[in-house]
């Protein structure tokens, strides 16, 4: 085994109370890539800190190589004193290092490095703290969310990248599907401690039960354990009595044990606040389109939202999903073609750029809107401090300032206040954001079982597979040009409709370079052409017409049936097999395609 590059060992550090980190470790080899993985405040992106040497611990061990090059990813970079994203980038090399990788690495990620930091979106900000830290291809590369505020062109490319670098991995991620194909080994942070998986993240959620169910048993045992001693305290035959004061200082250390243990944090509690039924067609968009200039941002598009369809909007930054999903809730005008809102809409909105946080806001003052210390919720009046137990905050954070939060906490704060309004049409803009891996669950079940209808833009693939019926995405996402496509199901099941229609195109324009190849042939070929077809070629010649028109029929087939637009609600499983199925029949129908044509071209030249 290669001995450790980085290792933090007994970390303990507290912000008064009850201590963050109390014995948390973290150790990293030569070609690890860890995932950090825990609840909302327990401590990951401290650990993170105190390993890149920003935040020195209370107590404990760090050791990081002498030798070696540490990069770390902030959530919030600093760009101050920087002129150009160039520049900014730049900073991060070391002697040595090749300034042609920042160049590259801004190339792909949609950077030209001119750019003044003060202008920055949040995604284009996030390329840039990247490029900063990738550049230098440090021995160490400490990530904290790093795909916050990417589109998922640029996070299946960042996956790539991450794949094939040299440097060891520390990544904080919310993203499932992100971190299942970078990681090779979980740290679990877990009141205030620390656990190693030496397997990814697709492994730790199964691991993490087991834990859990083992604590649990574990707990079990030592309350009967205590009991028994109790019962021989009461009622036991005195023995001598030194063993007597060994067996009561044992029961004092069991109890101390049982009362001191703290259990794994609760999972949120919470629905949504249903409102008066919408009418069956919720939204009505006939053929809108919306330019900028000579941009278009949506060519003529229509779509028909019906009360409980879940719809899933994805691509690129600056695609126009914003702009579209404006239009569609009636915020923003088309420039032609008309929306209708269907009736007794009660429309809630979860912004992504939390800009309805005001910082110096209480939490209770936010749930309450200001008006006292109770609050209306599915139409029971609650105290704010037993609603706010309910996502996981404290009473006596009741008054705390909203400036204190990390950046999870307020991404909870903003699902407990949409969650509490009346509402049977959800618009969700980057829900995920920041949400740790349970908070996720729930998000993700809630959604699933809302009655009313819901509208989210997310580029968290593993979440859109699991709750959207429809996906809605730019024809072209290589270079968006306005047209719009609705794609039955989740983002694979519209990646593979996708794979299904190039590879479509591919047959057709290869059938027409061969007829294109053919007509353009000599006229006059040798009357006397040697050879001739083989028992086998000439039976294949005459059967695979048939074979080929019964693959298509049985296409048709399973495309009608994916055409029901309640499929994927009502049988996931079976949708997938459709799925699937066609898939395969496309690229066996291809194949024997290609095989006849080169046969029916043999027998022609063989022939004459």
């Amino acid at each position: 085994m290669a001995p450790p590059i980085l290792k933090l060992d007994d970390i303990v550090l507290t912000f008064g109370g009850t201590p963050l980190l109390n014995g948390a470790g973290l150790q990293v080899e030569p070609g690890d890539r860890v995932c950090l993985v825990g609840r909302n405040g327990s401590g990951k992106s401290t650990l993170l800190k105190i390993a890149a040497g920003l935040i020195e611990p209370q107590s404990g061990e760090v050791f990081r190589h002498p030798a070696s090059t540490v990069r770390y990813l902030e959530q919030a970079p600093d760009f101050a004193g920087y002129e150009t994203v160039e520049t900014y980038a730049e900073a991060g090399l070391g002697p040595g290092d090749d300034p042609y990788r920042v160049a590259y690495l801004l190339s792909h990620l949609g950077l030209t490095g001119q750019e003044h930091p003060a202008s920055l979106s949040g995604g284009e900000a996030r390329r840039a703290a990247l490029a900063r830290v990738m550049a230098p291809e440090p021995d160490i590369l400490l990530l904290d969310e790093p795909t916050n505020h990417l589109d998922l062109p640029t996070i299946e490319w960042l996956e790539g990248e991450l794949m094939k670098t040299r440097s060891a991995l520390v990544l904080i991620s919310h993203d499932r599907r992100f971190l299942e194909k970078v990681s090779n080994a979980t740290v679990w942070l877990d009141r205030g401690q620390s656990r190693r998986l030496d397997r990814g993240f697709a492994h730790f959620e199964a691991w993490r039960d087991e834990v859990l169910e083992a604590e649990e048993l574990e707990q079990h045992k030592l309350g009967k354990a205590i009991e028994r001693e109790e019962h021989w305290l009461r009622y036991g035959v005195t023995a001598r009595r030194k063993r007597n004061m060994r067996r009561l200082g044992e029961l004092q250390d069991m109890r101390s044990r049982h009362r001191g243990h703290k259990g794994p944090q609760g999972t949120v509690q919470a629905t949504v606040s249903d409102a008066q039924e919408s009418g069956k067609l919720v939204i009505e968009a006939e053929k809108i389109t919306k330019a900028y200039g000579d941009r278009t941002i949506v060519a003529p598009f229509s779509l028909r939202v019906h009360r409980g369809d879940c719809i899933g909007l994805v691509g690129p930054n600056g695609a126009g999903k914003t702009t579209l999903l404006k239009m569609l809730t009636g915020q923003l005008s088309p420039d032609s073609g008309t929306v209708k809102l269907g009736t007794n809409l009660e429309i809630a909105t979860l912004d992504q750029k939390r800009e309805d946080l005001n910082p110096e806001d209480s939490l209770a003052h936010y749930l309450t809107d200001g008006r006292g210390e109770t609050l209306l919720v599915n139409g029971e009046q609650r105290h704010v401090t037993g609603y706010m137990k309910e996502f996981l905050f404290q009473p006596e954070q009741a008054r705390t300032p909203i400036r204190n939060l990390s950046g999870g906490e307020r991404a909870r704060l903003m699902l407990a206040r949409i969650l509490s309004r009346p509402t049977n049409l959800l618009i969700l803009d980057e829900p995920t954001n920041d949400l740790d891996i349970e908070t996720l669950d729930l998000l993700q079940e809630m959604v699933a079982g809302f009655t009313g209808t819901v509208i989210l833009v997310s580029h968290d693939r593993d979440f859109l597979d699991r709750t959207v019926t429809s996906t809605i995405a730019p024809a072209d996402p290589e270079a968006p040009d306005g047209r719009w496509i609705e794609y039955a199901g989740g983002y694979s099941d519209m990646m593979a409709q996708r794979k299904g229609a190039a590879e479509e195109r591919k047959r057709a324009e290869k059938a027409e370079k061969a007829k294109t190849a053919e007509t353009a042939a000599p006229a006059a070929k040798p009357a006397n052409a040697k050879g001739k077809l083989s028992f086998k070629q000439k039976f294949a010649l005459e059967n695979l017409p048939k074979e080929i028109d019964k693959a298509q029929k049985d296409i048709a087939t399973r495309e009608a049936e994916m055409a029901d637009p309640n499929l994927f609600s009502k049988n996931p499983n079976r949708f997938a097999t459709l799925a699937k199925e066609l898939e395969t029949l496309r690229a066996e129908v291809a194949k024997k395609e290609e095989e006849w044509l080169e046969l029916e071209m043999l027998r022609e030249e063989l022939e004459g």
